[in-house]
């Protein structure tokens, strides 16, 4: 599995300067799709429906609205 392309704009594009603050969506070769976000499953996973989960190897990871809005474009329809 490898990194294809990014989906939406650099961090630097969103204001990322110190390259501290990244949040960041990326297409797999695989058809899926990766994130940099924050780590935040023990704060949300109480939070979740009844019928969502979190598995021991999967993370709740928040991305910025600004991240996934200005991905929005380059993310295919099927």
């Amino acid at each position: 599995m490898k990194i294809v392309r990014r989906i939406g704009v650099p961090p630097s594009a969103r204001g990322s300067t110190s390259g501290a603050t990244c949040p960041d969506v990326f297409e797999l070769s695989d058809g899926n799709f990766a994130v940099i976000g924050t780590e935040a499953t023990a704060d949300l996973r109480n939070e979740l429906p009844k019928d969502a989960g979190v598995a021991d190897y999967e993370r709740i990871v928040i991305v910025n609205r600004e991240t996934l809005v200005r991905a929005k474009s380059d993310i295919p329809d099927a």
